[in-house]
């Protein structure tokens, strides 16, 4: 049996990452046809890397999770003021000190690097999820020849890096999640002659879910928007606060935002506000059955998981036009607006609360149950690899 190892930063059931979830979802699904290992570290905190979980290998829902030690934790503030340094001279900046960036930015785990090193020749294929860690930067090169990355890259300054010029020479094959993110990465390396397939990700709705239930438990009775991710201003989170603040101050209809996530932010004190913090995959989906609809404000995206999530409930979505990647999803499924300014976001609200949000809603169901079933995605990896 083909023996495949998934290279990422951190994974676990508490982990709220994106790549982190594709990761582990894809994995899950693989088990059934490879033998899988995830190869990742034991830091859960994506801000300091600190070490949370047992070194060792774990089982999650079939698929082998290998953990190791991080050398170092991230002190945030020098890695910041690292980056803003680094920000403006990305074309002047030596290698050295783009790699210094990168083992600042980390998670960076010797005794990991050690394994692989030792290991290689244990495994087939080396799948890595996300360009942007050390954990892909500095391992991927040992393992090229097998190596096939998901980029899970987008429009932000870090791909600008001129290091990764040579980088992204090494693997073997690209794997992507939307056309909009393979065509970014071919046009940031024209050169290169960068190809592979988009494959994304199965969506299965749990067997049961209760919209009522979630009501409940929260005592949240007012229609709400749904904002699933990390809380974060680099998600979009800052604007958004400041536009439903806005909202609110123009309407006289109840509303609520509701947050399900990890917060790295200061959230408003705001009485139509309510964050709930980490939750499980039962209340995340109850929330989507109760939701009016689900926001999505990050201008940085390779893929919304959450997307495909609102929509098999039925769900319209209202996301960030700054991003291609959101904008290309809603246009495919015809399943949502989006907005570039605090007046569209309100616009916008306003036409998905009419007749447009039943149909919105159906018509990315039927999208999501066309284009992203799990035998697809295991036909087209069984394919790749």
């Amino acid at each position: 049996m083909t023996k495949v190892a998934f290279v990422v930063q951190r994974c676990g059931t508490e982990v709220g990452g994106g790549a982190e979830n594709l990761c582990l979802k894809i994995a899950q699904h693989m088990a059934q046809h490879w033998e899988v290992e995830i190869l990742t570290t034991c830091a859960l905190d994506y801000m300091t890397w600190e070490n949370h979980y047992p070194v060792g290998v774990e089982v999650i829902k079939g698929a082998k999770v290998r953990r190791f030690r991080v050398s170092q934790k991230r002190n945030v503030k020098a890695f910041n003021r690292l980056s803003e340094k680094l920000a403006p001279r990305l074309k002047t900046a030596s290698l050295e000190e783009q790699e210094t960036w990168m083992k600042t930015q980390g998670p960076l785990s010797t005794d990991l690097i050690d394994f692989v090193s030792k290991h290689h020749n244990d495994y087939d294929a080396f799948i890595f999820f996300g360009y942007l860690y050390a954990t892909t930067y500095f391992i991927l090169p040992l393992v090229a020849e097998k190596a096939y990355l998901e980029p899970l890259a987008h429009d932000e300054w870090t791909i600008y890096m001129t290091m990764w010029d040579e980088f992204f020479k090494k693997p073997r094959g690209f794997i992507f999640n939307t056309p909009e993110e393979k065509s970014f990465i071919q046009k940031r390396f024209p050169h290169l002659g960068i190809d592979g397939p988009v494959i994304g990700v199965g969506v299965e709705p749990p067997d049961s879910y209760n919209a009522e239930r979630f009501r409940q438990k929260y005592n949240i009775r007012d229609p709400f928007l749904l904002y699933i991710g990390r809380i974060d201003p680099s998600k979009g989170c800052q604007e958004l606060f400041d536009y439903f603040i806005y909202l609110r101050s123009q309407e006289s209809q109840p509303r609520k935002l509701v947050l399900l996530g990890k917060s790295v932010m200061t959230i408003p004190e705001h009485p139509d506000i309510i964050a709930l913090g980490f939750v499980d995959e039962q209340t995340k989906w109850d929330a989507l059955a109760a939701c009016d609809l689900l926001v999505m404000p990050s201008p940085y995206e390779s893929l919304s998981i959450v997307l495909l999530e609102a929509w098999t409930m039925g769900k319209a979505v209202l996301v960030n036009g700054r991003c291609d990647v959101l904008v290309g999803q809603c246009r495919r499924a015809n399943g949502g607006l989006w907005y570039c300014d605090r007046e569209e976001f309100t616009v916008c609200l306003e036409v998905i609360n009419g007749v447009l949000k039943k149909k919105m809603g159906n018509q990315g169901d039927s999208h999501v149950k066309s284009s992203y079933l799990w035998s697809k995605v295991i036909a087209q990896f069984s394919e790749k690899i």
